[in-house]
């Protein structure tokens, strides 16, 4: 694997009237969450949501060697999941719905 970190882009969907609650809930991540994160290999993890249609779209980076994969099986991974459900478009098990995006410019 290269030395070089990974970069990963989607979308979310909020649901209509979650706006200040979802913001809210993310200023005030958990800690043993935000940990989880970082030790699976996660670092510069921005969430930016466009007003007009509620889609929330996430670009996060990967240290190589990334553990991200084990997340949807950790406990915290799916109280957190859980908890975010009623604010978002979800998947069964209450995974947020994420729609990949793919990289077509990238100025170094």
């Amino acid at each position: 694997m290269s030395g070089a970190s990974e970069t990963r882009a989607f979308v979310m969907q909020l649901r209509p009237g979650n706006v200040e609650e979802y913001k809210r809930r993310h200023d005030t991540i958990w800690p043993e969450l935000a940990g989880l994160l970082r030790d699976s290999g996660i670092h510069d993890y921005s969430i930016f949501l466009a007003e007009d249609t509620l889609q929330l779209f996430a670009v996060l980076k990967l240290r190589p060697g990334h553990t991200i994969a084990a997340l949807p099986d950790h406990p915290v991974m799916r109280r957190w999941w859980d908890h975010m459900a009623p604010l978002m478009e979800v998947e069964p098990g209450n995974r947020p719905r994420e729609w990949p995006l793919r990289q077509v410019f990238h100025l170094p």
